[in-house]
């Protein structure tokens, strides 16, 4: 057959909830286009229950994920950065059609944002050392502390940084035990719908990254204020927005990390792991070895 007979095999792009790929609960799509106005895609546009949906599906990955050894959260984070490097053209054409890069940029972007999740994937077991230890306390006791995941977060992926701001959001929640609701950028979707594939082809377990398209403040709204959300990001609201859901996200006290201007291409701090991290201080007493009574 002569190649200009073929029909060309459109991608039909899906939610990613519990480790698979649901359509939309509501049945809807949007139009996804390039910089220049060109049709790109369909992706879904997800509806409350959806959120609901991934709510659900983030809980139950949570136990497990949180309980995983921080070495074990590293291999399958590297794994992730495997998986984005065997697919790194792909993205480089989905990167340079969202944010209207030149080929050459997006691929700059791609390999920016691989090596941010080898970063992220480094710090899985090194976290702990820098914000945990043992505290001086005035008694024969261990006073120690160590740091712990809040939980289900929700995260607002930034809306112009469609890959880079992406993986800079949703990795170092994922690598410090938390499991994650990502609402992708509502203009530019479809890198973050095909990072949900490389995910369900990794070794990350179905349930600890969930990914929706859709209206953000649609989508956002029922995050908020949901009861078993534990935290949220809102790097992908602009300010009226971000007001709105800080007052729905305080009837169950969740942690709120504000929307702030950020370079994604600088080096990262350890400022978005410790924002979804909870400090147990743990005592104990020290007891007492021989006739000296001295202590260890």
């Amino acid at each position: 057959m002569n190649a200009v007979d073929r029909l060309s095999v459109l991608k039909t792009y899906k939610l990613y909830v519990g480790g698979k790929f649901p359509r939309s609960e509501s049945g809807r799509v949007y139009e996804v286009s390039d910089s220049k106005g060109k049709w790109l895609a369909n992706a879904p546009l997800s509806s409350r229950k959806d959120a609901r949906d991934a709510v659900v599906a983030a809980r139950k990955a949570f136990g497990a994920w949180s309980g995983a050894t921080a070495y074990n959260r590293g291999q399958v984070l590297y794994r992730v950065a495997e998986m984005l490097e065997g697919r790194r053209d792909q993205f480089t054409r989905e990167v340079a059609d969202a944010e209207g890069l030149s080929k050459s940029k997006a691929a700059a972007v791609v390999d920016a944002t691989i090596d941010r999740w080898v970063w992220y994937a480094g710090w899985t077991d090194k976290i702990a050392q820098v914000v945990g230890g043992g505290n001086p306390v005035a008694g024969p006791y261990f006073n120690l502390s160590s740091p712990e995941p809040t939980g289900v977060v929700a995260v607002l992926a930034p809306q112009e940084s469609s890959f880079l701001g992406l993986v800079s959001v949703v990795a170092p929640v994922i690598a410090t035990g938390n499991t994650a609701i990502v609402v992708a950028s509502e203009k530019s979707p479809l890198p973050a719908l095909s990072l949900a594939e490389v995910l369900a082809t990794s070794d990350v377990p179905g349930g600890v990254v969930n990914v929706l398209s859709g209206r953000t403040a649609e989508i956002a709204t029922p995050l908020a204020s949901h009861q078993d959300v534990n935290a949220i990001d809102l790097a992908g609201a602009d300010e009226s927005l971000a007001k709105e859901l800080e007052i729905a996200a305080a009837d169950n006290l969740k942690r709120v990390l504000r929307p702030q201007p950020v370079d994604y291409t600088e080096t990262p701090g350890t400022d978005r792991m410790t924002a979804f991290l909870e400090t147990k201080t743990v005592w104990h007493p020290t007891g007492s070895l021989g006739a000296s009574g001295s202590s260890y």
